[in-house]
Formats: C-alpha cells, sequence, structure tokens
C-alpha cells in the first residue's frame, strides 16, 4: 500500500462523493481536522451522514459544513453544548436527522467496524429511548442492546506528525476518535502539522500505522 502525502487539503478530499459517510475526528475543537473539513466544503459533496462526537462547534470546522447545507444525516454522542447553534437551528427545522449514540457505544460501533465484528451486546441505552426499535436480550441478568457497526466512506482525522509511510503519531487529548476512526473507513485521510522522513517517529509512539492511511497533508492550522 502506497500513502499518498498530498500537496494541499483540496487534493486530500479529491473524490469524495454525494451521500457518503463521513467519520470526523475530535472531540470538541481538540483534534478537529478543521482544514480537511473547510476543503470538503470546497469540494462539493452533499448529502453527507457525518459520524463524529460533536456535532459542530462555533461557525468553522463541522459548524461550517453544517451550515453550508451539505449534512443530510448526524450521527454523534453530544449533539448540543454552548456554542452549537449551527446543528440547534437545523435539527429544530426539520433540515437534518440525528442519530444520538452514547459515548463508549459510538467508539465501540467504530472499533467493531475495524475488526469486523458483526455486532454486539451492550449494556448501555437498554430500557431508553436510546433502544427503541433495537434488538434486546438478557445477558447474565442484564439488558443488553444489538449494536452494529459504523463504517465509513472517508474518515478525516486530526494528528500531530506523520512519517511518509502514514505512520501518525498523536498529540495529548487531541488523540480521541482518530485511531479507532483510522480503522473503520475505507478511505483514511489525515491532516498533520509536520510530515517526517520514514524511521525518524519513535515506533513506540506510533498509535496509527500507516496501513490503515491513504492520504496525508501538512496544514499549519489558523491561527
Amino acid at each position: 500500500m502506497t500513502v499518498r502525502i498530498c500537496d494541499d487539503v483540496e487534493a486530500a478530499v479529491s473524490g469524495v462523493e454525494d451521500g457518503a459517510t463521513v467519520l470526523v475526528g475530535g472531540f470538541g475543537m481538540a483534534g478537529m481536522p478543521v482544514e480537511l473539513v473547510e476543503a470538503l466544503i470546497r469540494q462539493g459533496a452533499s448529502g453527507l451522514t457525518v459520524v463524529s462526537n460533536n456535532a459542530g462547534n462555533g461557525d468553522t470546522g463541522l459548524a461550517a459544513l453544517l451550515a453550508a447545507g451539505r449534512v443530510r444525516r448526524m450521527v454523534c454522542s453530544f449533539p448540543r453544548q454552548s456554542d452549537s447553534w449551527v446543528f440547534d437551528r437545523l435539527y429544530r427545522e426539520g433540515r437534518i436527522e440525528l442519530e444520538v449514540v452514547p459515548q463508549g457505544t459510538l467508539a465501540e460501533r467504530l472499533r467493531a467496524a475495524g475488526a469486523g465484528i458483526g455486532a454486539f451486546y451492550a449494556t448501555t441505552g437498554a430500557g431508553t429511548l436510546l433502544a427503541e426499535g433495537k434488538e434486546t436480550r438478557e445477558i447474565a441478568g442484564r439488558p443488553h442492546v444489538l449494536e452494529y457497526p459504523i463504517k465509513g466512506d472517508l474518515a478525516l482525522i486530526g494528528a500531530h506528525r506523520a512519517d511518509r509511510m502514514g505512520n501518525l503519531v498523536y498529540r495529548k487529548t487531541a488523540r480521541n476518535f482518530g485511531p479507532v476512526m483510522a480503522t473503520a473507513a475505507t478511505t483514511v485521510v489525515a491532516q498533520v502539522r509536520e510530515v517526517v522522513e520514514t524511521g525518524a517517529l519513535d515506533p513506540e509512539a506510533i498509535v496509527t500505522p500507516g496501513i490503515y492511511v491513504d492520504r496525508v497533508v501538512k496544514v499549519v492550522p489558523t491561527p
């Protein structure tokens, strides 16, 4: 497998089709690949299903993608926070669908996609509105809900460094959903602050092996 080192973010998100499922890393703005998301706006794909921890913050990044009307469905754990006014407005106007997934279940559904697990049972959400319409069964005396993997056509993740083989190192809490999303998508694009020569990264610090990564682009974040 050859990792493509892209010259710019436009090249990194080329070829995304309408209706694609896009996994977007980040916990709030920590690890959010803002520049890749904004390049996706310019790329023009629409009718997207976006999977992320949050439903956008402020007016940039994922919030800007929502505001541009490109997202049909949002799958996330925390759709509302103090700065989620873009999503709030769209949802109240009936212009976007929402699937709320508990945070641990979201991470496990993504991990299951990468690990080839067909489905799994979880106690989280059992007996609540989140379990409506889902298969449930009792295991070890507790109710469990059947959950299915979430697989993306595209994953956009933010890492700290990459080498030319696509191996990724993250910085602190910016790591969050990046590693599991990198295993769960057909095409994985990473924006990084620095691209180094192969062998320059400490192998013990590499979290996402390059075998999972298709494209890397060096980005200087907007101040």
